[in-house]
């Protein structure tokens, strides 16, 4: 398990790597001149001098490949450079927007995973009911909705008809269940299914059969028909946790909600180049981290996969 880990997070390092060269190549790609950009986003009209000046000062006078190493190098270390807009550092950006990213992530999260293993648990048990058939329905309407208008429609529902939660911003701790059954609702649907059809599949396998020749309880055999369907879940849903972070930019947006997302958001509109250049690093190592992270989980807890080593 140890050699395991080991081969794990070194075969992540060129991957890694790999992400922040595209995320530094992909801003590079620009026709504009971020000298230039950046004395426009602070008012100022850019003369050659100027300019030049600039591209000094921000290191674009370098090699691209050095500019490349230097930037990389110091993101290691935290230093994702200056805010081309307010001339701070790009990690207090982060750090300021991050923990209430994080906090509705967290919020989203639990919806998922208690309504989904509740729901799908019971579609399951009750295969074909008139309950099963209903929630079907509903999955597939959810899935099919974008997020932009399912909050558009609980703002107006909840919000301005009934006056229960806030239209925007981050005033009460009621404040984050709007945005954050927003972002969930699409999540929970997919797991939903996915939970609904393992454990429909698993209900017909011989270890259950042989379960109730050996007179098991029914509670005991749905928690083992149960645990057997999350190995396929669990995987999702550590991929769907970077996912969670990643896809607060629309709802932040649309809630007014001071997260990363609409940090991101903002410094597109600004041509903030740092800040985005951060943003996509952060997500991408993000994604690996998760995706080992759960692999890891799933090691553990299915001996099959220990024997594969």
């Amino acid at each position: 398990m140890g050699i395991y880990l080991i081969k794990r997070v070194l075969a992540i390092i060129p991957i890694i790597l790999c992400l922040s060269f595209l995320a530094f190549v992909l801003i590079n790609l620009r026709t504009s001149d971020p000298a230039e950009i950046a004395l426009r986003v602070n008012q100022m009209t850019p003369t050659e001098d100027m300019v030049n000046a600039m591209r000094s000062t921000l290191g674009l006078d370098q090699p691209y490949f050095v500019r490349y190493f230097s930037w990389i190098s110091k993101s290691i270390q935290g230093d994702f450079g200056e805010s081309y807009v307010t001339h701070r550092p790009v990690a207090e950006h982060i750090a300021t927007a991050l923990p209430s990213t994080l906090q509705l992530a967290a919020v989203a999260l639990l919806i998922i995973i208690v309504c989904s293993v509740v729901v799908g648990v019971l579609c399951a048990l009750y295969e074909g009911s008139v309950g099963d058939k209903l929630m079907r329905a509903f999955v597939f309407l959810s899935a099919a909705m974008p997020s932009f208008w399912i909050g558009i429609l609980l703002i107006w529902l909840f919000s301005v008809k009934l006056g229960w939660f806030d239209t925007s911003g981050m005033e009460r701790v009621s404040s984050v269940i709007l945005p954050a059954v927003t972002l969930s609702l699409g999540f929970v649907s997919t797991y939903i299914r996915l939970i609904r059809n393992n454990m429909i599949k698993n209900k017909n396998e011989n270890f259950v059969l042989y379960a109730r020749v050996r007179g098991l309880k029914e509670s005991r055999i749905t928690l083992k028909i149960f645990i057997n369907s999350m190995q396929i879940s669990m995987t999702a849903l550590g991929m769907s946790i970077p996912k969670l972070i990643a896809g607060t930019v629309v709802v932040e947006n649309i809630f007014a909600w001071p997260g990363i997302g609409r940090l991101c958001v903002s410094a597109i509109f600004n041509s903030d180049f740092p800040i985005i250049q951060a943003y996509i690093l952060i997500m991408g190592v993000m994604f690996v981290i998760c995706n080992l992270v759960v692999d890891m989980i799933n090691m553990m807890v299915d001996p099959r996969l220990r024997k594969e080593m």
